[in-house]
């Protein structure tokens, strides 16, 4: 299913190719005016692409992957990573035509993957000796040689426009979990530990008001749950209160405007979970 936000109310979406058909949308991209969602159907992958005045066209995949990981999108680039029969693979598109692009070779796996430009894409991914951060910079991919803490992984990477960039994972000291948060200013790593205990950073977001913010577990079963980090220094706060909820999950944050809008799951007593969403601010 597809939901579309108008600035006043949430409608569906049917007119999408393949909206009837079997399969399920993943990823959401916004490319200039257009919108471009990732697609996996009965006949593989393929990247739907919303135009400005509301026509959707398909760029179809070069060829199918039993494993569809992560993808990204940019103005003149979009990456799909996954695994076919042989392995990893990285497919490249770059605006005109589909290409197989190579990493270092000690990568066994991409776990994802996120661009700022076409020039410009940063991934995740696994090794023998641990979790890496790689970088496209419009010619190969490169291991970015960034000083991830010692027996950690990473949950997201945030790109920026400023060319800031925010590294959020997980480490693991004596089997005891503890997240952090690194920040590249353009010439150096800063690393802190937010008070998050194993919270899972994927959906990280900037706000409007320039604090990072993050979906936590709540301690309330009918109000969400989140943290603002600024700085050092990280603060929590509720969700709108949700009558006879017994669990209201937020999954991903957006920010539109000035305006942060989180999205997730809210399970009713005596009901099946349902979509949520809430705002701050605007």
């Amino acid at each position: 299913m597809l939901y579309r936000w108008d600035g006043t109310a949430w409608s569906r979406d049917t007119t999408f190719p393949g909206a009837s058909g079997s399969g399920w949308l993943g990823k959401v991209q916004f490319v200039g005016d257009e919108v471009w969602v990732f697609h996996s159907g009965a006949e593989g992958g393929e990247i739907l692409r919303r135009s400005a005045g509301g026509e959707w066209s398909v760029l179809t995949l070069p060829q199918a992957l039993w494993i569809y990981q992560d993808f990204a999108a940019t103005a003149g680039g979009a990456w799909v990573v996954g695994q076919d029969d042989n392995g990893l693979k990285v497919l490249h598109y770059d605006g005109s035509g589909w290409s197989t692009q190579s990493v270092p070779d000690e990568v066994a796996y991409v776990a994802g993957v996120t661009a700022r430009t076409a020039d410009d894409a940063w991934a995740w991914a696994d090794t023998s000796t641990g979790t890496t951060v790689l970088r496209w910079d419009g010619t190969e991919w490169r291991d970015a040689r960034v000083p991830l803490p010692s027996n950690s992984n990473v949950h997201t990477i945030l790109l920026e426009p400023s060319g800031r960039a925010t590294i959020t994972g997980t480490q693991y000291s004596d089997g005891v979990p503890r997240a952090y948060l690194m920040t590249w200013n353009g010439h150096t790593w800063h690393t802190t530990h937010p008070p998050l205990g194993d919270t899972y950073t994927e959906s990280l977001e900037r706000g409007p008001d320039g604090a990072l913010w993050v979906p936590v577990r709540s301690d309330r079963a009918f109000q969400s749950k989140y943290a603002r980090i600024q700085g050092s220094r990280t603060t929590f706060s509720y969700g709108p209160e949700r009558e006879d909820a017994i669990d209201v999950k937020p999954l991903a944050l957006a920010r539109t405007g000035s305006a942060l809008l989180s999205f997730g799951t809210v399970e009713i007593y005596g009901s099946k979970p349902v979509l949520m969403s809430e705002r701050l601010g605007g």
